[in-house]
């Protein structure tokens, strides 16, 4: 006997095979698992079948796959150690993924495709034996939209000038050991200043925060001179280390290419003062070509 898998099934054989106390068997006609415990049966291929196995070794490595593609460094390394502590690591990887609402929203999305791929390929057998075409598979990659889990506004000036300058102090007195103390001190101090000092009448660019309204990044650019109105100047791109590897500085910039495009700019310029080396392969990506004092791009 055949039967439809729908959203509202493959999410319930979903459930079932995440229960390792509980046998479960799908009931054709009724399109429905039934939990062998209370109903003694037996899977027979017509009437009843056996839903696609997973066990804690899958559980495991969907765990691994997802963290070896994890490109968030606090939460990549929180996760690795707990993958490698040998006890209680699905508790665990649960506990420390509460800290990261949206990396936990994403692991979510990412262990449903995985899932959700296996019952296609079982549903998919079951078709071929009936004579059916194959269906689709689903996407294992996460392709969901930044966009969906953040928010994006412009930014205001007046409103939100300090808390960039608050962050971008976090960033620049990020730990490295191979410089001293009083040096960082130094160079953190004489850049804020530089800012502070810059009174950019034009300024624009936007702000990113997370669903909970998490500070989670921004880009701001200004006119570089008076006379020049269409070269513009990066005056800010900064993502909190939490949220980094998420796809927020793509969009970040993709938005100020937008706005700059549709005020019609031509050419923004990146400082080497605020280009930290990890957002190099970034920029090269957008269009950015590297020159001596720092990168430059078209607006296309």
């Amino acid at each position: 006997m055949t039967f439809a898998l729908s959203d509202e099934l493959n999410d319930s054989i979903i459930s079932a095979m995440e229960n390792q106390d509980e046998k479960f068997l799908l009931d054709a006609q009724a399109e429905q698992l039934i939990k062998v415990s209370q109903n003694p049966l037996s899977a027979d291929d017509n009437n009843y079948y056996e839903i696609p196995e997973w066990t804690p070794s899958d559980g495991y490595s969907v765990r691994e796959s997802f963290v070896n593609n994890l490109h968030s460094p606090l939460a990549k390394e929180e996760l690795q150690e707990i993958l490698h502590s040998g006890r209680g690591v699905f508790k665990n990887f649960r506990n420390v993924l509460k800290k990261y609402p949206e990396i936990d929203k994403r692991w979510h999305i990412y262990k449903y495709r995985i899932m959700s791929a296996r019952i296609n390929d079982w549903y998919n057998s079951l078709r071929e034996i009936w004579g059916l075409e194959k269906l689709e598979q689903f996407q294992e990659s996460d392709e969901s939209f930044v966009s969906d889990d953040f928010s994006f506004d412009k930014y205001d000036s007046k409103k939100e000038k300090d808390e960039i300058l608050l962050h971008i102090n976090a960033a620049l007195y990020e730990k490295d050991d191979n410089i001293p103390e009083e040096i960082k001190e130094a160079i953190t101090q004489k850049t804020l200043n530089q800012l502070e000092k810059q009174d950019f009448k034009e300024e624009i660019g936007f702000i990113c925060r997370s669903l909970s309204d998490d500070f989670a990044g921004c880009i701001t650019a200004s006119p570089i001179l008076e006379n020049q109105e269409e070269i513009m100047v990066l005056t800010s791109l900064f993502v909190p280390e939490a949220f980094r590897g998420l796809g927020i500085a793509t969009e970040l910039i993709s938005r100020l290419f937008s706005e700059l495009q549709t005020n019609g700019k031509k050419w923004i310029l990146m400082p080497i003062i605020i280009t930290p080396e990890l957002l190099e392969p970034l920029l090269t990506r957008m269009g950015f070509k590297k020159i001596r004092y720092g990168y430059m791009a078209e607006i296309l």
